[in-house]
């Protein structure tokens, strides 16, 4: 690659229109096959077809994760669907599983395979197997520091790209391959179910005295012993550029629309050179857990528990359908009223702030507030907003 790529998911055809708007070089979504994910998540062939149109008709690429483990019975439709994502325009295959990587390979040889931080690589030797069993890309584990991918990328070809994981949720098992939910639950997080027990509010319990639940208090009577901090790396790209990673991306399938595009257009300023210190004030906005760099600079010499609570610093308030004449079309997504001051999210630019003084509904009756999801409503406006554009309200105190 001769240039890094910020790489954005997208779970529904909003979040892909958002990624593209707001910077994404590339977006990875999933189909109809292993894509990991709950199946809300995944896109229809022709919702498909038309998100490689919509991505490459914005010069950007779109890769489809195939990515969970495989069963046996799952192997004789994966050569069609090869096929089929190699005819529809896919850029890539994400893949983890070695018999998916033969079949796709044996039946779509022209179709790009990038290897999932599933697969759990983390060495050099294990990366030049998986290059020359044909995979192009990396994603690198995420337990690897970064003198580890620095020693991967001087013993593995320059051809083979490197990717690694910048921001968004963390799982606690090894490269998140966990069986807490198929024990506790029988949903399996190595094929897109999990029930995230690591987030389960837990007790303490005594061999000896069953029934009784001992509560192990963190903050504010929570306790969340299992659950990860979130991962986040806007103060350190250029270190991961330097360890030899070209692809940064966001984790966040199931993620909003506004999620996608507020940690996309903070990382696409803090690339293109903009205010590190607004683009990682942008990420305390949105609902995250508390913060972490991961692995990339060792493992902790200290614990530092974590609420395992989210925080926020905005609400996201509504979408811009329409501009012009001083007034704003939105879609309403949550409570507002006359009186709040609003930011407008836009692409590529610090947010811009406006008060709400009057609030007319569709058939132009005026209200006070608008406390119904998805109503469509007009506002007065005179600042820069554009139809894609989101609003959001901060929370104070």
């Amino acid at each position: 690659m001769t240039k890094l790529e910020l790489l954005a998911p997208a779970g529904d055809g909003e979040s892909l229109a958002a990624a593209l708007r707001y910077g994404a070089d590339a977006v990875y979504l999933g189909g109809e096959l292993l894509q990991l994910r709950a199946k809300s998540a995944g896109f229809t062939r022709e919702d498909l077809s038309r998100a490689v149109e919509l991505a490459h008709g914005a010069g950007r690429r779109l890769y489809v994760a195939v990515n969970a483990l495989a069963r046996s019975q799952e192997i004789p439709l994966l050569s069609e669907y090869a096929r089929f994502l190699r005819d529809t325009g896919v850029d890539a295959a994400i893949v983890s599983d070695v018999g998916v990587i033969d079949t796709f390979k044996k039946a779509a040889p022209e179709l790009e395979l990038h290897l999932s931080t599933q697969a759990g690589c983390m060495n050099y030797a294990a990366a030049r197997v998986y290059w020359d069993m044909g995979v192009r890309r990396i994603v690198l584990a995420r337990e690897m520091d970064l003198e580890d991918i620095a020693l991967l990328r001087a013993k593995t070809p320059p051809e083979l790209e490197l990717e690694a994981f910048v921001h968004g949720a963390m799982c606690m098992a090894v490269s998140g391959r966990c069986i807490l939910s198929s024990y506790l639950t029988g949903r399996s997080g190595n094929r897109g179910e999990c029930a995230q027990p690591c987030r389960w509010n837990w007790a303490l319990t005594e061999e000896k005295r069953p029934g009784e639940y001992f509560p192990v208090v963190e903050e504010d009577g929570y306790t969340a012993l299992l659950s990860s901090h979130d991962l986040c790396c806007i103060d350190m790209l250029d270190e991961l550029q330097r360890a030899g990673v070209t692809s940064f991306k966001i984790e966040g399938r199931m993620k909003t629309a506004y999620y996608v595009a507020t940690v996309v257009n903070a990382y696409r300023m803090a690339l293109d050179g903009g205010d590190t210190a607004l683009c990682r004030e942008e990420l305390e906005l949105i609902k995250h857990r508390p913060y972490s760099d991961g692995f990339y600079h060792g493992y902790l010499k200290e614990h530092h528990i974590n609420s395992g609570r989210y925080e926020h610093g905005a609400v996201f308030v509504g979408s811009v359908l329409e501009a012009g004449d001083g007034f704003l079309t939105v879609r309403q997504r949550n409570h507002f009223r006359v009186g709040d001051t609003l930011e407008i999210l836009s692409p590529g630019r610090p947010p811009e702030s406006f008060s709400v003084t009057e609030l007319f509904t569709a058939d132009g009756e005026r209200r006070d507030a608008a406390p119904h999801p998805n109503e469509i409503l007009t506002v007065p406006c005179r600042t820069g907003a554009r139809p894609g554009d989101f609003l959001r309200r901060r929370e104070h105190g």
